[in-house]
């Protein structure tokens, strides 16, 4: 029976996301506790609330300290650069630009923290995108899916967990992925490579006015006539000071659509981070290079904190809400010592912070349900019962498999502390190596970025003006393809 409920709940729960019927967090809220009710146990909903509340507080403070903490970055012009190299590689080319946010996405992950990640790849990324009309949900997939296969990093989470639940040396399970993950990023980039041709050849192809080689924050994109042979013509720069606003629910409809009907239209939204709102009468101006919270002469200073932030991170030195606590407090007194100025900050970043930590308190009342009634577990235990005999001999495959599914539909504690054992002593009775087991166990971790249990996954679609379910339903089949396309390098290369 909870196997059922549990089921039913996860997929009424998409199904209503995606055809937009409930809010996120409406639906977060709403339906596990009528599946709670459903599930004879409504008057322990409260417990279970609580718990997972209490669980996920200290990522809804990471999430809320480090919107802060990078916002303030984007700011005072920390990023500036980076944009600036991206532009300059992109060029006003649709297909340049997808490659260049799953190149940004794929190096800021580096970092090992998916929040970090997307707001720094949004910011950068998404001015490019409205001005030229694109897709946002492609940027948010091909992020999303990028920084997916980044997160086994060892200090990412997903390979430290199973290390610790088997009882192995993380090295162990890592190194010898690297071919795999390499295939699976390398696939990220063709499909990003895929995606911009199909933006370009339905926006046309654009033209920046002057020189190319011109510093790209003080570049002005303009549209040019698209042309079925996809060539380009230049425009009068006067034309840009004639398109009209569109609204960011447009831009996000369906995997087709963009920011809005053609490249004419661009979007009057306020630059994330950036300082300063543009307004519809300006157009977009994203990240304006003469801005007043600059703070070019503490640029190294700003360099250095974060450096030694995302250091002290990975050297786990101290809890990560407490790191960016700390860096957000620092960040705000030095770059701003008045306080009109850092109120000012923080009011600018008060909506995505107010947004991602909503979500996640919301998304605390779903896990806690499918956890605290036992759904979860049972709905583990029939995945794996289900297993046949003869596919015992190949327990590594079978959990590579089983490792898209529930690493979606579950937190990456659960799957790793509660099930990846049961599938590792399943394994083991047949004479397969945990090892094996472990590296099979990261392949789910390209579709997992996009979870509705993720909190990261809502900073990215919260700061793209994306909504939950146009998101979902563009990049699972793109990401559970890559899953599948690790698996088979895996395979190939003799590493499961």
């Amino acid at each position: 029976m909870l196997t059922f409920l549990g089921f039913a709940m996860i997929a009424t729960f998409l199904v209503l996301i995606m055809m937009k019927k409930m809010s996120p967090i409406a639906a977060l809220v709403l339906i596990p506790a009528l599946f709670c009710v459903f599930a004879g146990k409504g008057a322990h909903l409260g417990d279970y609330v609580i718990d997972g509340v209490g669980k996920l507080a200290p990522t809804a403070a990471m999430l809320m300290f480090a919107i802060v903490y990078f916002g303030v970055m984007i700011d005072v012009g920390l990023f500036d650069p980076i944009v600036r190299g991206i532009l300059r590689f992109c060029k006003a080319d649709p297909m340049r630009v997808v490659v260049g946010t799953a190149v940004l996405a794929a190096i800021v992950s580096l970092d090992g923290d998916g929040s970090t990640t997307f707001m720094i790849t949004v910011s950068a990324m998404y001015p490019l995108y409205k001005r030229l009309g694109l897709s946002l949900v492609v940027m948010t997939g091909v992020a999303a899916t990028a920084n997916g296969v980044m997160n086994t990093l060892p200090w990412g989470g997903p390979t430290a967990r199973a290390a610790t639940a088997l009882k192995l040396d993380a090295a162990d399970i890592f190194v010898p992925m690297i071919p795999a993950l390499a295939m699976g990023l390398l696939f990220v980039f063709v499909l990003a490579y895929v995606l911009g041709v199909k933006e370009r050849r339905r926006v046309g192809t654009l033209v920046l006015p002057g020189q190319v080689e011109r510093e790209a924050a003080e570049e002005e994109l303009v549209p040019a006539a698209p042309a079925a042979s996809g060539a380009s013509a230049p425009v009068s720069a006067s034309a840009v000071t004639s398109v009209s606003a569109a609204s960011a629910s447009a831009s996000a409809s369906g995997e087709g659509a963009g920011s809005a009907a053609g490249p004419d239209a661009a979007s009057a939204s306020a630059a994330h981070g950036g300082g300063d709102a543009a307004t519809p009468e300006d157009g977009f101006q994203g990240l304006d290079p003469h801005r007043p919270t600059l703070r070019p002469h503490l640029y190294w200073f700003n360099a250095g904190v974060t450096v030694a932030l995302l250091a002290a991170m990975i050297m786990e030195l101290l809890p990560i809400p407490v790191l960016f606590l700390l860096g957000a407090a620092l960040a705000l007194t030095v770059n701003f010592p008045h306080m009109p100025d850092q109120k000012a900050r923080i009011a600018a970043h008060a909506d995505n912070v107010l947004n991602v930590a909503g979500m996640v308190f919301a998304a605390a009342v779903f896990t806690g349900v499918l956890t605290g009634t036992g759904m979860v577990k049972h709905m583990a235990d029939w995945l794996v019962g289900a297993i046949p005999e003869g596919m015992g001999p190949h327990m590594a495959l079978v959990t590579g498999l089983l490792s898209l599914p529930l690493t979606y539909f579950m937190s990456n504690d659960g799957f790793y502390f509660g099930v990846l054992p049961v599938l590792a002593e399943a394994g083991a009775a047949h004479g397969v190596s945990p090892l094996e087991i472990a590296r099979a166990s990261l392949v789910g971790q390209a579709l997992h970025m996009s979870s509705p249990l993720v909190p990261a996954v809502y900073v990215l679609v919260g700061m793209a003006k994306v909504e939950f379910g146009d998101h979902t339903r563009f990049t699972v089949k793109w990401a559970a393809l890559t899953s599948l396309v690790v698996l088979a390098a895996g395979m190939l290369f003799g590493i499961i």
